[in-house]
């Protein structure tokens, strides 16, 4: 199971993602309660081994000016969330990046398709809102054969569950491991992880 820490913001929370086996880890370069600059992201990158994707998260930025964010802070990937078109990730991987796409679960059918992305990410209808869904539901959007993330609602004591429910090939998780909001729990981290890398991928 290919799991992603997101919303990372200190390098305790950074180390403790990495020695627990997460795949990926990821630095929001938007507005968010966690919300890093892209010097900081860099700075945090020294806790990054090359083996673990480190990723720009954005919203509402364009794919350019993503591209741009990322390259500061020294990142080989960018996620893009928001209302897309192709030629984004086109944009990103023309700059020479990695593009994970983010889409929510009452988005278009179109949007479900491969648009080229390297990972498509599945949230909630909500995102951000930390509350578990009907995750067999993705069962339906026929991405057996595809790399894909879970998200949304997604916490140690339920993850396990929900992958094996939506048939997920991995899982992103940022709200679900924090004692506040935009505060992560190292040991939430730890135990996330665990969790999931005992998950049976699709």
């Amino acid at each position: 199971m290919f799991v992603k820490v997101c919303g990372l913001s200190t390098p305790e929370s950074v180390r403790a993602a990495v020695e627990a086996g997460a795949d990926a880890v990821g630095f929001v370069l938007t507005p968010s309660p966690r919300e890093v600059t892209p010097a900081r992201a860099r700075e945090l990158l020294a806790d990054v081994p090359g083996r673990v994707a480190a990723v720009g998260v954005f919203r509402h930025e364009t794919a350019t000016a993503a591209v741009g964010l990322a390259r500061r802070a020294g990142l080989e990937w960018v996620q893009l969330h928001g209302d897309r078109i192709r030629g984004d990730v086109q944009a990103v991987h023309d700059a020479g990046l990695k593009v994970i796409r983010a889409v929510t679960m009452d988005a278009a059918a179109e949007a479900f398709a491969s648009w080229g992305e390297d990972l498509l990410l599945i949230d909630a209808a909500v995102p951000g809102s930390g509350e578990a869904w009907d995750y067999s539901s993705v069962r339906a959007k026929g991405l057996a054969g595809r790399d894909w993330l879970l998200a949304g609602g997604l916490d140690p004591a339920n993850v396990g569950e929900a992958a094996a429910k939506a048939g997920a090939w991995g899982v992103d998780v940022s709200s679900g491991v924090e004692s506040t909001r935009g505060v992560k729990d190292l040991a939430k981290i730890r135990a996330f992880v665990k969790s999931a890398k005992s998950a049976k991928s699709a």
